[in-house]
């Protein structure tokens, strides 16, 4: 009974997240929501794709890309982003631990309740 009492207790901690604007404590029902893969790491769906080829579509624990500030990481339960990418490689690590790689020319990425999207060639 007391194991359960912490795990609502733990699950509700992180279902709140501090407001951009106010500061505030708010509810972040998107971070309780969060999925996780057997071994308890949070991921996030990916999807890197061109008009016409899909280079990457699955789960991922990490993005690594570039935009004109320089290089940065996209991590599960990140807030909502957009940016235009620099010419760099993609690099995604999935929940296996595997690492792909993507060179990029240009791209847009999109990040939103746990997808990352980059639109590659635009």
């Amino acid at each position: 009974m007391a194991d359960d009492k912490k795990d609502e207790q733990a699950q509700a901690a992180s279902a709140v997240r501090q407001g951009a604007s106010t500061g505030e404590i708010v509810a972040d029902p998107s971070a309780a929501a969060a999925p996780t893969t057997s071994g308890g790491k949070p991921i996030m769906a990916i999807k890197v794709y061109a008009p016409f080829k899909v280079y990457y579509e699955g789960e991922g624990v990490s993005i690594t890309a570039v935009n004109e500030t320089g290089p940065f990481d996209i991590l599960p339960h990140h807030h909502n982003f957009l940016c235009m990418l620099v010419p760099c490689e993609l690099v995604i690590k999935t929940p296996q631990d595997e690492i792909k790689r993507i060179k990029i020319a240009r791209a847009l990425m999109h990040v939103k309740a746990e997808k990352v999207t980059v639109f590659v060639d635009v």
